[in-house]
């Protein structure tokens, strides 16, 4: 799933080793949202007790090789694609739901290299993204209230499993280690392996003109390889695998700290000689790695300053993302940059942007400034959520998105970017590899009347795979416009 890691570059200032007064368990001296109060605080102390003598789920080499790839984002070398369920469910730890999330994000990627020329480092929202933040603890259900459902890592979503239960916190672990362990072996017996890209099933999508677009693109790379081939530049073991790194949502932190560990920090082949030299007199670097995931991101809710959020993920080495809407001061941005990322490490911190259609023009122009015009100017990822600003209601009642207002902020969003002389370096979206039906529009012109043919999700809609792969080729064709002009 990773390959080898070169040392974390920074921006005039020197990575040094995290400092003294931050612990794994710091966060708890901090004001904290989005906490659950458990009833039986004995049952969470057993349940976190076993995660902390559990093995690490991803490993530091893993994370490392990720922090490299990120700093070639960061400098517009590459692009990063995020993307999977707004919640993750523990019956989505199925071969079938995980294949096709597999297969969505590798095809996205293909389009994606082909349109912006630039290689893709893929991130799905999977094997951990289970916890949801909630506007209130508890909702009313046919005249009754009852707690919200809160993700399958808290409680469950039929009205008979709402109640908190700490179990659910190893049960989390598990299914994100089977997750995680089919995606490595799906990866390994050569899913993605780039030259048979026609055996990648296209699943629903029939509309002539996407496949004809996809047809392109596949012919594009299996020309090239022809070409290798023919000069026997072929035989590169990595055209049979990619990495795939995880990620979710850093919010339930009773789940996150006994899964966060002191490891050596890995050391790329290079770095090996010069370290073996000194290893009797220093010993080899450690940091803390939270191990849940490769990647975690602070929600829109949880970003405070002063918080129990920001001040757990300071101290971890994972890459960060922030999420930055409406509700974001500009003069915050520099405070949680400085915070999190105190060293302008070149790439750890991903500023995910979620503004809406109708207000990203408005509010991401000085939000782009404050921070380019800073010491963190090339340092940062900018990322576009064009999913979570665009959610409305039916009129009876169903949440739902158009997918022309998902297109309409990633436009405007790259616009900008351009405007401002900043990379818009990912995307970020809510999407699954079935054919569901949640959001509206898009090439199969899917309205009000059809949300309820095939409507799934248990909190927020996502795109289906026609919709995602449609919207990879739009941002494709946006890149590769710019490069004809």
């Amino acid at each position: 799933m990773a390959s080898s890691a070169a040392a974390p570059q920074t921006n005039g200032a020197s990575a040094s080793a995290t400092t003294a007064e931050w612990t794994p368990s710091s966060w708890r001296g901090k004001p904290i949202r989005q906490c659950p109060e458990y009833a039986d605080v004995a049952a969470v102390k057993r349940a976190t007790a076993e995660l902390g003598r559990l093995p690490p789920l991803v490993h530091a080499h893993e994370i490392e090789a990720l922090r490299a790839s990120l700093r070639d984002v960061a400098r517009g070398e590459a692009f990063l694609l995020q993307g999977g369920d707004c919640a993750e469910l523990f019956d989505y730890c199925r071969q079938d739901a995980i294949e096709a999330k597999i297969k969505l994000l590798l095809q996205m990627s293909l389009v994606l290299i082909w349109g912006a020329d630039r290689r893709v480092v893929r991130i799905g929202r999977m094997a951990g993204q289970y916890a949801k933040p909630r506007s209130s603890p508890t909702e009313v259900v046919d005249g009754r209230e009852v707690p919200s459902f809160r993700g399958d890592i808290l409680n469950g979503y039929h009205l008979e499993d709402r109640e908190l239960d700490p179990q659910r916190l190893v049960k989390a672990y598990n299914h994100s280690a089977a997750t995680l362990n089919y995606i490595r072996a799906a990866i390994s017996a050569g899913i993605a392996d780039l030259h048979r890209p026609l055996d990648w099933s296209l699943g629903h999508v029939k509309d002539p003109e996407l496949k004809a677009k996809y047809t392109a693109a596949v012919q594009f790379l299996q020309d090239m390889l022809r070409f290798m081939h023919t000069i026997g530049a072929d035989k590169s073991p990595k055209l049979d695998t990619v990495d795939l790194f995880t990620s979710h949502e850093g919010l339930l932190l009773e789940y996150e700290e006994p899964l966060t560990r002191l490891m050596d920090v890995p050391l790329a082949s290079s770095e090996r000689i010069e370290a073996n030299s000194k290893e009797g007199k220093e010993g080899p670097r450690r940091q803390y790695y939270d191990t849940s995931a490769h990647f975690l991101w602070i929600g829109d809710r949880t970003r405070q300053i002063d918080g129990a959020h920001v001040e757990f993920f300071r101290g971890v080495a994972n890459p960060i993302g922030v999420k930055v809407g409406p509700s974001t001061p500009t003069s915050d941005l520099l405070s949680l940059l400085r915070a999190l990322n105190p060293h302008v490490e070149v790439g750890k911190i991903t500023l995910i942007t979620r503004y809406g259609a109708a207000r990203v023009r408005d509010l991401l122009p000085e939000h782009i400034r404050a921070v380019e015009g800073s010491e963190y100017k090339g340092a940062v990822i900018w990322q576009c959520d064009p999913m979570h600003g665009n959610t409305r209601s039916t009129g009876t009642g169903i949440k739902t998105r158009r997918f022309d207002d998902v297109f309409a902020e990633l436009r405007e969003t790259l616009s900008i970017h351009r405007e401002e002389g900043s990379y818009l370096g990912g995307v970020h979206l809510e999407l699954t590899g079935e054919p569901v039906t949640e959001c509206l529009g898009g090439s199969e012109g899917l309205g009000e009347d059809d949300l309820s043919t095939n409507y799934t999700s248990f909190c927020d809609p996502r795109l289906n795979e026609r919709q995602a792969l449609e919207l990879a080729f739009l941002i494709a064709d946006s890149y590769r416009k710019e490069r004809a002009l």
